[in-house]
């Protein structure tokens, strides 16, 4: 099923400055999508059009059928899911309860069904046990771990994550990728997140678009897209780490291998391969 489409949209700010330019993009349900690029490449502008927070210029946006405009983005808002940066831009409430609970008072979900949703919601994400602690005291993951129950409350059909990863340790990012994964599997619910760290996109993303001031320059299936490795460099992005480690070890003649491994497990089994043989 077809939940987002852009077709023909651009967006220039009241400056003059034009973010995007002749964007084409079509997400179906249960995907798992990455938009990359630079700082200032155009990702957190497409993602304000997904659910109204922004107008294109030109151009249409529809989510599940819906045309992204006025008369539609209250029922759009409940489709789309939106997971800021930075989770203090997001939390305000003085108990993880009421943070959870704040989004489906607004949805008008009856008071009796509220607090075995927020249950769900926390045991979903790992933070059975937290209700009553304040947001403000807890770690940047715990953070982003409650950020995410509130929406997942909702219950999106789409998740949309603006750097997901950003300012969590080596751990967090597992704990919150492992997340992503079994919210995506479990729940259906399509995830599309802008990230400019690669190392991460190969272990969560089946799709991936790379922007560059405000163009889509490459698309396809993630490791389709990394296999373009040139194209990669010139548009201000890297290979993830373990590929560029296995392309120095075939350039001094280390190892021989056409494979271009975007994860440790694949460069493992690589690796095992050639030791065997």
């Amino acid at each position: 099923m077809e939940l987002i489409k852009i077709a023909g949209v651009n967006y220039t700010y009241s400056d003059g400055t034009e973010a995007l330019q002749d964007i084409n993009i079509v997400i179906q349900s249960g995907e798992k999508v990455a938009v990359l690029g630079a700082n200032g490449s155009g990702k957190s502008t497409l993602f304000q059009l997904f659910n109204g927070l922004l107008e294109p210029t030109a151009g249409d946006v529809y989510i599940k059928g819906l045309h992204a405009e006025k008369k539609n983005y209250k029922a759009i808002r409940q489709i789309v899911g939106m997971v800021f940066q930075d989770p203090d831009d997001q939390i305000f409430s003085p108990t993880v309860k009421q943070e959870i609970m704040y989004g489906l008072l607004n949805m008008g979900q009856p008071r009796q069904k509220i607090s075995g949703i927020v249950n769900w919601a926390l045991q979903v994400v790992g933070l059975e046990g937290y209700e009553d602690k304040n947001p403000y005291y807890l770690s940047g993951g715990e953070k982003k771990r409650v950020a995410l129950a509130s929406i997942i409350a909702m219950k999106p059909d789409i998740l949309v994550l603006d750097e997901p990863t950003a300012a969590l340790d080596p751990r967090g990012v597992d704990q919150l990728v492992d997340l992503l994964n079994k919210i995506n599997k479990e729940l259906n619910i399509t995830l599309i997140f802008a990230t400019h760290d690669v190392d991460v996109v190969p272990l969560l993303a089946d799709y991936v678009y790379v922007l560059n001031k405000g163009k889509i320059k490459l698309s396809g299936l993630t490791a389709e897209v990394f296999s373009h490795k040139q194209a990669i460099w010139d548009n201000n992005l890297r290979l993830p780490r373990v590929a560029h480690l296995v392309e120095l070890l075939v350039r001094d003649g280390f190892l021989s291998t056409t494979e271009l491994p975007l994860t440790v497990g694949e460069a493992k089994r690589i690796l095992q391969s050639k030791l065997k043989s």
